[in-house]
């Protein structure tokens, strides 16, 4: 139906009969690209889906049904119990609005998180080299720099996306300023930038993952998608 790339895709998505947020967003962002209609695209989804999971005889979940984690992904409406999708801002049954839910603390936990990396690297460096060293092993990527640079990386790649419309606001703006590279051509590697410069390309890639989920889950909210796509062309997200 479509082109090898995308069915290939789709077939390894769905081997073990089960489909993750992951995956959806790696074949959701391919379809995009390809110029297919996303709602056609998530039907098709949806029924290889569920022919896989006969195959396979398991439990057969929705395809749009919400991945929970430990920050507090939205799962049902307080009001009515319906169950919610991933970045749904309103029930699509009773039409009432998400707000104050627990996941407004992610982008605060995110940070704590980063920073627990941070005082990790300190001590590293600390029991390795003397306070001298310590500054030469920083710069140059000796001791425990490029482990928690990695671990850094892997924490806000891997980090959950938010639910409520204020919380995608909030992650984008103060997410933003952190993808952006410091200092020009000569002076992005110096001490001060080079840090800060190192995690700009994975806070993109974050900030990318939410505007590219936030396009097709949110068309109905068009005022919420406006003021991302705002945010998404400071970084010159499409």
């Amino acid at each position: 139906m479509y082109n090898d790339q995308i069915e290939n895709l789709i077939n390894l998505a769905i081997t073990d009969g089960e489909l993750t947020e992951k995956e959806k967003q790696i074949l959701f962002k391919k379809a995009e690209a390809a110029g297919i209609d996303l709602d056609e695209f998530e039907m098709v989804l949806d029924a290889k889906l569920y022919d896989k999971q006969q195959a396979l005889k398991v439990p057969a979940p929705s395809v749009a049904a919400p991945k929970s984690d430990k920050f507090g992904d939205v799962k049902k409406c307080p009001a009515c119990g319906a169950i919610v999708q991933s970045f749904q801002t309103n029930c699509a049954d009773c039409a009432n609005e998400f707000s104050n839910v627990e996941a407004n603390v992610s982008i605060g936990k995110l940070f704590e998180m980063i920073n627990a990396c941070e005082n990790e690297r300190k001590e590293e460096d600390i029991s390795i080299v003397s306070a001298v060293g310590s500054i030469f092993a920083k710069a140059y990527g000796i001791g425990g720099g490029d482990k928690i640079l990695e671990k850094k990386k892997s924490i806000i790649s891997g980090f959950p996306v938010p639910n409520t419309k204020n919380d995608i606001l909030e992650f984008l703006s103060t997410a933003i300023p952190n993808a952006k590279q410091k200092g020009n051509f000569l002076t992005r590697q110096q001490p001060e930038n080079k840090s800060h410069n190192d995690l700009a390309p994975t806070w993109f890639s974050k900030c990318e993952q939410i505007v590219m989920k936030a396009k097709f889950s949110m068309k109905e909210d068009k005022k919420v998608l406006e003021e991302i796509m705002l945010y998404a062309k400071e970084l010159g997200i499409k």
